[in-house]
């Protein structure tokens, strides 16, 4: 671990034994410092729980956007790429946090909103006004898709997400004789853009950020097939990284690995969307309402399912796919999350925490990046019927708000992990169950959740065979999953309910490292129903 606030911006060379946090700061703690935004999640919050975040065994926290916006897409709209919002608190307050998340040898990553900005940033007040201005996408005439623009200018602007996001130009791969208004990647707006990049991301660096995740990461250069164009823009951009901030790490939001990590990040997720498959991969293995929320992806059948209906397969294929392209490359990683803010958490609908244990130890055995959702560490639940909140609705069956909700800590004891004062959030109503999990709750219960990841979390940074980059040889891929990894350290997992077997060659020596519902008759390794083993056939 670290042992100056400096060394945990010297990332990249651990990132495989790192194990990701992501950090809703709204929902995430809130000091209680008067104008810091009255009961919302701050920064000086996030500090005072840094003690939590080591011992839980967290090397490095992933903050959403925490900058100035008028929060119609809950700040990933920015209209100050420089500024802290006053909610959260100050650019100093996040300076403090890399220092004192230093000290305890966790690097901090912000959320790098590289492809849009607020329509109240001034970079498109100024656009807007000027017919010469190529900073964002224009049209003197309607087009499909573009919105009414304002200002002197008139005309129509591209926007990249919500309507108040106007798309910054980062050019077109390729002209169209019938839209005179699609700049070439090295026009005057699109390198200024680039540039900016880079400036953003210095400005941050030189407080001691570690580096950033990377919204929306495919959705620069536009009209791009085979995103030929956009790889090269990140190409440039690491090449940028790695010899002006070496060991600073991009991590971006493509949901495609064996693209996006050659095109110059360090490591990508599986989502539940992204990629030529749409987030099979990922969805194969928790659904979480897929089909609910978009009906046109299906209710695809996914191996964490207590009927025993999926199989792991499917991620297998694309984990190995994306690996051996990584590794064809140069390499990086993958990154394997539990959720998100934008998506179902891992207890959501009829699935419980008890069935969400297999789910969270292939997390962090598995050989990506593992990264944990807030409050997927206790079990939270995605609370349905939240109310609506900053642009949290995407479509009539699914808003956000409900993966968002307030991290539940209960009645910490005096002085365990921060002063008594950071209190939790009320960005959005707590979850109304009041048999709700807390962590005061699981604290001193060692066979909670809780310390179920807790021990692995703390596993994956101690032991080589859990690195990212060590070998994996998989078993099974049904029920049970079965796999080992670096040579003699086998996970077996079972979420169905139904109790299941395998025969593991070296079980019945094997040194129990965590199990449940475990019991071996020699060879053959039997697990109750949503049972697991981590297994030490050394």
């Amino acid at each position: 671990m670290p042992t100056s606030p400096h060394a945990a911006t010297d990332l990249a060379p651990r990132l495989g034994r790192t194990v990701l946090y992501q950090l809703y700061p709204q929902s995430f703690a809130d000091s209680g410092r008067p104008g810091t935004g009255d009961g919302i999640g701050d920064i000086p919050g996030i500090t005072a729980r840094l003690d939590y975040l080591q011992w839980l065994g967290v090397g490095a926290v992933w903050l959403d956007p925490c900058f100035v916006s008028p929060f119609a897409d809950a700040g990933y709209d920015v209209a100050d790429f420089l500024t802290i919002a006053p909610r959260y608190g100050t650019n100093d307050d996040l300076a403090e946090l890399t220092e004192e998340a230093g000290r305890r040898g966790i690097s901090v990553l912000l959320d790098l909103v590289a492809g849009h900005t607020s329509d109240q940033h001034p970079w498109f007040a100024a656009s807007a006004d000027d017919p010469d201005d190529d900073r964002y996408v224009w049209s003197d005439v309607p087009v499909d898709g573009f919105q009414p623009g304002p200002g002197r200018r008139g005309g129509f602007y591209l926007p990249n997400f919500f309507p108040v996001q106007p798309a910054l130009n980062f050019g077109h791969a390729r002209p169209h004789p019938d839209e005179p208004w699609r700049s070439p990647v090295d026009a005057p707006g699109p390198q200024a853009n680039r540039a900016a990049l880079r400036e953003i991301m210095a400005h941050w660096f030189d407080l001691g950020v570690a580096g950033f995740r990377v919204d929306m990461a495919a959705s620069l250069v536009k009209d791009d097939p085979g995103l030929v164009e956009t790889g090269r823009l990140w190409r440039e951009t690491r090449a940028w990284l790695d010899a002006t901030y070496p060991g600073r790490v991009l991590v971006s939001e493509w949901g495609d690995p064996q693209v996006s990590v050659p095109a110059g990040f360090h490591a990508d997720f599986f989502l539940q969307f992204g990629g030529d498959d749409d987030g099979l991969p990922l969805r194969s293995l928790w659904n979480n309402g897929a089909g609910t929320v978009n009906p046109s992806w299906g209710e695809v059948p996914s191996w964490a399912d207590a009927e025993a209906r999926g199989d792991a397969a499917t991620f297998v294929r694309a984990w190995e796919e994306a690996t051996g392209a990584i590794a064809a490359a140069g390499g990086g990683l993958t990154g394997l999350p539990t959720s998100n803010h934008d998506f179902t958490r891992l207890v959501a609908g009829a699935r419980d925490a008890e069935q969400a244990r297999a789910a969270l130890v292939l997390t962090l055995t598995w050989p990506s990046m593992p990264s944990i959702y807030y409050g997927d560490e206790i079990g939270m639940r995605f609370v349905p019927d939240t109310p609506t909140l900053e642009g949290s609705r995407l479509s009539p069956t699914y808003d956000r708000a409900g993966s968002r909700t307030p991290m539940q800590w209960g009645d910490l004891p005096a002085g365990r992990f921060g002063p008594q004062e950071v209190a939790e959030s009320r960005y959005l109503p707590q979850d109304p169950d009041p048999d709700r999990p807390t962590v005061a709750g699981q604290l001193d219960d060692e066979g909670s959740l809780l310390h179920l990841v807790r021990r692995l979390a703390h596993l994956r940074t101690a032991d080589d065979r859990l690195d990212a980059t060590a070998a994996v040889d998989v078993l099974a891929t049904g029920y049970p999953f079965a796999y080992v990894r670096g040579g003699t350290l086998a996970v077996v997992l079972n979420p169905g309910r139904a109790a299941v077997e395998l025969t593991l060659s070296g079980a019945a020596g094997s040194r129990p490292v965590e199990a449940r519902g475990l019991r071996t008759d020699g060879d053959v390794v039997h697990l109750d129903g949503h049972g697991y083993a981590v297994l030490d056939l050394a």
